[in-house]
């Protein structure tokens, strides 16, 4: 029998197919600022604001079953804002992991992390160390923070590991494809997203997985990340199942009509 922490305690909406829900999400988190702006406050409420609906989004997808969601939470670029509002977004991440390592714990969620960690400052990197070893052995689903993160610079990193594998002889040239290339990206123990959605709508991937998307599926919200619920949640899903995958294939290869 499954334990408490396995029971999916919301049904999967009416609305949506739960045989076709999206293996992993992904969310570019955007408009924090610009909705903090509209209401006449500080930018840096604009993030705290975004940290409640991350819970929200994160109970959404952990009830029904999402495996893994992946949250572009702070880009490479993102170290050229001010100061304070730096310092501010890191107080706000170790306050964030610290608060939710509990309900991570009770309702089987493991805690990742992928980009230049090592450029975090120590308390949130902490922060973010204790809750990963903390929660590595639960299989409910994978919550993973993109920090300090830029896909470029991740391939690129990707690409010097395998360098200097191949010099040191312990890979040959002839070995090096797509699967192997993977291995080395932050997102190795994790499939492809299904499903990339974006908020503030903007319309670009702004330097995200890169390599991982090269078939997902895109969903462009005009709504500011602070306005985001979990009905445009279910909204980006229904979107993503009336379309048809085909990976490259034509829709008679996929339905059998053709051989």
């Amino acid at each position: 029998m499954p334990s408490d922490k396995d029971t999916n305690p919301n049904p999967v909406p009416a609305t949506l197919d739960p045989a076709r829900l999206p293996s992993h999400i992904a969310i570019i988190m955007d408009g924090n600022g610009r909705w903090a702006k509209k209401q006449g406050l500080p930018r840096i409420e604009g993030h705290r604001v975004g940290v409640n609906v991350v819970d929200k989004v994160v109970a959404h997808c952990r009830s029904m079953g999402i495996k893994a969601l992946t949250l572009y939470s702070f880009s490479s670029e993102n170290w050229k804002r001010p100061k304070t509002e730096v310092g501010a977004l890191m107080n706000i991440l170790k306050a964030y992991v610290k608060k939710e390592l509990s309900r991570m714990l009770k309702e089987n969620i493991r805690f990742n992390a992928i980009g230049a960690l090592e450029n975090l400052p120590d308390f949130a990197l902490d922060a973010v160390r204790e809750a990963m070893e903390s929660t590595k052995n639960n299989d409910g689903m994978t919550l993973t923070l993109a920090l300090s993160y830029g896909s470029r610079e991740e391939i690129t990193t990707a690409v010097r590991r395998i360098a200097r594998e191949v010099r040191e002889d312990r890979l040959s040239p002839t070995d090096i494809d797509e699967t192997l290339i993977s291995r080395y990206l932050g997102t190795s123990d994790l499939p492809d997203p299904d499903l990339l959605i974006r908020t503030s709508g903007e319309l670009r991937i702004s330097n995200f997985l890169l390599w991982q998307i090269a078939y997902t599926e895109l969903y462009f919200t005009d709504k500011l990340w602070p306005q985001f619920t979990t009905d445009d949640v279910d909204e980006a899903i229904r979107s993503y199942q009336s379309r048809e995958r085909r990976f490259g294939l034509t829709t008679g290869q996929i339905s059998g009509e053709e051989g």
